[in-house]
């Protein structure tokens, strides 16, 4: 097949002078009403992004085992050409929405993916503010994988997808033409996902389109003013700490729990779940 490149990597040239350009212009025009840079903030977020990268290599060996097991042994495979890599793109953009999505439905995989949300700003560099344990993933793109769609084919749409999202993490840019908000991911559109208050929570999960949100009743225009980072904001800037706070909170609920429904409730139900008899002495 032929040699495709790794997105990410060729792109990380940008993803520095686009961040040090966002950052000069707050500089040099303070907005009262965007949340900016701030040191530790923009300090952590950069090492999580330099971490996922050491992890994300760790990951791909057994990944890439398992694709490429699966790969040999599907009947046919789909040719790698100028007009199969947009449908392939295309696919995988519809299978990351269910991916997201999962991760902000499913504690588990909640807990790799509270990362990103985890700071209080919303600029390029949140973008950069990656998970460690992304082995969470791969799953969720094994259809693809036996539907003959080659591993290396579904790592370039994957990179392109991730790529996409970086230039929407800001709010330096307004609401869009009206054709491009109505279809694709924007600044807009993704603010609302970084939200944290009640009726922007659990919406706008498409990676660079937003027409699966439209389709699967999860969109929300951007209104009011967002508010940045989680419901419950963690205070620490170390990055172990953020990688690993709920996976830590979620083994604390575990062990406290009296029954094996709530164990298993507690991993594998929304990150707010809580025993019913929690929630009514909560409720007193």
């Amino acid at each position: 097949m032929p040699q495709l490149p790794d997105a990410v990597t060729w792109s990380i040239p940008a993803f520095v002078l686009l961040t040090v350009l966002e950052l000069i212009s707050y500089w040099i025009h303070p907005d009262d009403d965007t949340s900016g840079y701030t040191r530790m903030d923009t300090v952590t977020s950069l090492s999580m992004g330099l971490g996922s990268l050491f992890f994300d290599f760790v990951w791909k060996i057994p990944i890439v085992a398992i694709y490429t097991a699966v790969y040999e042994l599907t009947p046919f495979h789909v040719p790698i050409t100028w007009w199969t890599i947009p449908l392939i793109l295309m696919a995988q953009d519809f299978l990351f929405y269910w991916q997201h999505r999962s991760h902000h439905s499913i504690r588990i995989l909640w807990a790799c993916h509270v990362v990103h949300h985890s700071s209080r700003n919303f600029n390029l560099s949140t973008a950069l503010r990656q998970p460690w344990t992304t082995i969470t993933v791969w799953p969720f793109y094994v259809p693809l994988i036996i539907g003959g769609v080659h591993p290396a084919a579904l790592a370039f749409c994957s990179s392109v997808n991730l790529v996409y999202q970086f230039w929407i993490h800001t709010e330096r840019i307004d609401k869009l033409p009206r054709p491009i908000e109505l279809f694709f991911n924007t600044p807009a559109h993704h603010r609302v996902h970084h939200a944290s208050q009640n009726g922007y929570l659990d919406r706008n999960f498409g990676g660079i389109m937003i027409l699966w949100d439209r389709l699967f009743y999860s969109f929300a225009h951007e209104v009011d003013r967002p508010v940045f980072g989680l419901t419950k904001d963690i205070d620490t800037y170390n990055p172990l700490r953020v990688a690993t706070h709920e996976y830590a909170s979620m083994v604390r609920d575990v062990v406290a729990a009296h029954t094996w429904h709530d164990r298993a409730s507690h991993i594998l139900r929304g990150p707010g779940w809580r025993p019913p008899d929690k929630e009514r002495l909560r409720d007193v």
